[in-house]
């Protein structure tokens, strides 16, 4: 199917598409057993989004995020919060200082926030204050300090990281910086095959090198292809509606949203799923977001942003669960047709 916007050759979408699988064939070679996490997490960078990656410790999220910073030659910068980590450790500070002259004047000495890729190692552990910082960073692009406000380079991802079990001294993120992640993703335990190569390749658990690079310049071809990519009307209905459908009171709420929702997702999170749609489609190699490509990346944008009630602890309903029923209940079309009746998307 050909893009009714005729924005994107095909010449160019096979470009595109041969530079996102290079770069996912270097992470799954760097970083073995966990290729869908890499599709999902390249799939948000392409969305331009921020990722927040939620595992135990030991797992690789770190190498994950640096191994992309190098695939990528993209600047990576780590942080790694505590409770005692101030705005300005993340930000930065101005500094009193001596000028040639004689006088003396603040100079703006950088955080280390001013990267492309930012690392906020268990970000749940820094003050609420600490996480405040990190707002308009993650939103605006930019810094805001004694009235003057700085850009972030471009392109600027925080890829985030929290410990779902250690409660003692963390700070549980505010809806309102979790909504600033495009993608939750889980990071689970990998199966005894891939441990087994882990310990038979890599000594010491040393990574080895990437053997490919993606250029700046590509990277710019990328994100073009990526706006590039066609959103047909059907499926920007079905989006909104999904998302409706997240809060007890819509009309194709299911039984189980309104029985254990409190509160559901935002406008936002339907602009995640439009753009990662997008994002997922290039990397299947297709000039148009379709009803597939909005499944396969309603769970990683809904999962976080969805306020579940006391009754669903209860009953140990997750928001995954929820979302899984969402996605087989609410009908694509929205006109109730057979199953095996399908709307062309275009």
């Amino acid at each position: 199917m050909s893009n009714p916007q005729g924005l994107l050759s095909p010449e160019q979408l096979r470009f595109a598409n041969s530079l996102a699988s290079q770069v996912l064939e270097q992470l799954d070679r760097i970083l073995l057993g966990r290729r869908d996490l890499h599709r999902m997490v390249l799939t948000g960078l392409l969305s331009r989004g921020h990722v927040l990656l939620e595992g135990l410790p030991g797992l690789g999220k770190t190498a994950l995020v640096r191994t992309i910073g190098r695939i990528m030659k993209l600047e990576f910068k780590r942080i790694q919060f505590t409770p005692d980590l101030m705005p300005g450790d993340v930000l930065g500070t101005h500094i009193l200082q001596e000028t040639s002259a004689g006088n003396r004047e603040l100079i703006f000495q950088p955080g280390p926030i001013f990267t492309q890729i930012l690392l906020a190692d268990e970000i749940n552990r820094a003050s609420p204050k600490t996480q405040s910082a990190m707002l308009e960073a993650m939103q605006e692009r930019s810094v805001t300090l004694l009235g003057t406000t700085r850009k972030l380079p471009a392109p600027f991802f925080v890829l985030a990281s929290q410990n779902p079990i250690e409660l003692e001294g963390t700070y549980p993120l505010p809806e309102a910086q979790l909504d600033r992640f495009l993608f939750r993703l889980i990071f689970d335990q990998v199966d005894a095959g891939v441990l087994h190569d882990i310990i038979a390749e890599r000594r010491r658990g040393d990574l080895p090198e990437p053997t490919w690079q993606l250029e700046p310049v590509d990277l710019d071809r990328l994100f073009a292809a990526m706006d590039a990519i066609y959103l047909p009307k059907p499926v920007a209905r079905y989006i909104a509606r999904l998302v409706a459908a997240t809060h007890s009171q819509n009309q194709e709420a299911t039984e189980q949203v309104k029985k254990y929702v409190t509160y559901g997702a935002s406008p936002r999170a339907a602009i995640a799923i439009a753009e990662s749609s997008r994002a997922h489609a290039l990397l299947d190699g297709r000039p148009t977001a379709g009803f597939e490509d909005v499944k396969a990346v309603a769970s990683a944008v809904l999962n976080h942003r969805i306020i579940l009630n006391y009754q669903a602890r209860f009953d140990r309903v997750t928001t995954f669960k929820l979302i899984d029923d969402l996605l087989h209940k609410v009908d694509e079309t929205g006109l109730n047709l057979p199953p095996d009746v399908r709307l062309a998307t275009a």
